[in-house]
Parts: C-alpha cells; structure tokens; sequence
C-alpha cells in the first residue's frame, strides 16, 4: 500500500497551506491511481467487492484529455430508498498528477462530519478538511482490498 509518508515533498508544507493542501491533491491521486489502476481509461460504472468492506460503487461522470470527473461511494438500502453516503465527487488532473474533491455530500448523517464541517467554514479550511477526509477514506478502501484495476473492475 501507497502511504502519505512516501510522498516526498519538494518543500515543507504547513498545514492548513495551500501548498499544504497542493501536497494533499498529490498523496490523493497516488491513492486514487492505485485504486483506480489506469485512471487514463477508465469510464462507465464499476463495482469494487471486498470481503472486509461494503461494495464500493464508482461512476465515472465526465472525461477529457487531462481530467476525469468521479462519484465514489457506498450505496445503502434504506425505507426510502437507496442512499449514497458517503458521496464523494472528485475531480482528477491526469496531466498534473492531482486529486481533489469537488463535492462531498451536502448532507451529512455521521455527527463526526457535521462537526468537521461546522468548524472548517471558510473555503481553505473546508478543502482542507474534505481532502484530509478522502486521504484517509482511500486508505481504508485500499487496506481492505478495493480495486478498478483491469482485473478488479466489475
């Protein structure tokens, strides 16, 4: 597995930068990439299984030459209806080699993240704040064996 503390920076960052939060869209593609195996080809919907975790469902919303546009979540069935939690749009710049989220559901059922979100207001620290959470998510979704790549697209 791919760690935050490989990546070497060319600088040091302080958190709560913007080149902090530059250095977080950097240990996020390379996560990502590994999650998603060639980002570069990738599109349509896919389904990740593990034995550890809940299928994790990716759709891969809008493509160009140089980014990619992803919805990455779990889907739950709940008495209404299915529900998306947590819903992560991420956009990914192939030609820069970074990630970031662009959306992070509006609405959040976990106190945890309502909390974050209440306490990082101004745009910095919400950004900050939704890419430390996707850092981290990508970790445990690549700790118990998800995978897009070739063989584990479904």
């Amino acid at each position: 597995m791919l760690a935050d503390s490989y990546i070497v920076p060319e600088c040091i960052v302080r958190p709560g930068t913007l080149g902090g939060l530059i250095s977080l869209y950097e240990g996020n593609f390379i996560k990502i990439a590994s999650l998603l195996g060639n980002p570069w080809q990738l599109s349509g919907r896919f389904i990740s299984r593990s034995r550890k975790d809940c299928d994790l469902h990716l759709c891969i919303q809008d493509g160009s030459r140089y980014t990619r546009e992803l919805r990455l979540t779990y889907l739950f069935d709940e008495p209404a209806g299915k529900i998306a939690d947590p819903d992560c749009c991420i956009r990914i710049y192939l030609d820069a080699r970074v990630a970031e989220v662009t959306e992070w559901a509006r609405f959040h059922r976990h106190q945890t993240l309502c909390d974050l979100a209440a306490r990082h207001a101004r745009e910095l620290d919400r950004r900050w704040a939704r890419n430390m959470v996707l850092g981290k998510w990508l970790d445990y979704l690549l700790d118990n064996g998800h995978s897009y790549a070739v063989n584990g697209a479904r």
